[in-house]
């Protein structure tokens, strides 16, 4: 009747400890002891079998699931977008800076203010008319100015502006020379460091200021790039620049 009542794997804990259980029971279990070790053999070689029939069920359910919902789904998903499906937002990688994606413009800097010059060029060299400007990289493009030598300042600056460098690069050896006359002697100095104080301080400013070519005369050298001119573009206010036509005609679209 006890043995009804217990479960095989209690009767033989019970058969090992009896000294902390009554006579009869640990009688018992001695007696029972083979019949229940042949049990437990029979039930562990029957366990083995029914998990690998279960895992191999599963396996082809899973499987079959998978070839007909799962990856069309996925290649769908990789076609319409081919970066990383975790950061959809747009970062432009070297291929995208590389120079043989960039263009060339071209600026007649003839009667044009220095200032309202040197902001476009900059802004131009630095991308920022493009909708993939990104501060950190190099996506502008190559700027042309011709005719350096006939820009125009206002107000007095053409008398009283002023242009300080070092001669020998130590303290108390340096050179002042008036915008009048570094006109005269070297007109491209004028625009370079005009563009070049509107450029970032540090490795990318230092590439990228490389991109500004300046002339003298009307003419240059790089008529194979074939630059597009952007001087109208000089005095024309954001709202009404090409830039704002194309976003207004992205919101008809």
């Amino acid at each position: 009747a006890i043995s009804d009542q217990w479960p095989p794997r209690l009767l033989l804990a019970y058969g090992s400890l009896s000294a902390r259980f009554p006579a009869d029971l640990y009688k018992m279990a001695v007696l029972q002891r083979g019949q229940l070790q042949a049990f437990a053999a029979d039930r562990r070689a029957a366990a083995p079998r029914a998990t690998v029939s279960t895992r191999q069920f599963t396996r082809v359910v899973l499987s079959s699931r998978s070839r007909k919902s799962i990856s069309p789904v996925c290649q769908a998903t990789a076609e319409a977008y081919k970066g990383d499906l975790l950061n959809k937002s747009y970062y432009p990688t070297s291929a995208d800076a590389s120079n043989s994606n960039k263009r060339w413009y071209v600026i007649d800097a003839e009667g044009q203010t220095l200032g309202r010059l040197a902001t476009l060029a900059a802004t131009y060299i630095r991308g920022k008319h493009l909708p993939t400007y990104t501060p950190s990289m190099d996506m502008g493009g190559y700027v042309i100015i011709v005719n350096a030598d006939k820009v125009k300042v206002t107000g007095n600056k053409f008398t009283d502006k002023t242009y300080f460098n070092h001669v020998t690069g130590r303290p108390g050896s340096y050179r002042i020379e008036y915008f009048k006359d570094l006109q005269a002697r070297l007109p491209e100095r004028i625009l370079e460091r005009a563009v070049k104080g509107m450029l970032p301080k540090g490795a990318l400013g230092r590439d990228i200021r490389l991109h500004l070519k300046v002339f003298k005369g009307a003419s240059h050298t790089h008529e194979a790039q074939q630059p597009t001119n952007i001087t109208s573009e000089i005095n024309v206010k954001p709202k009404n620049s090409a830039g704002a036509k194309l976003r207004e005609q992205l919101k008809k679209q």
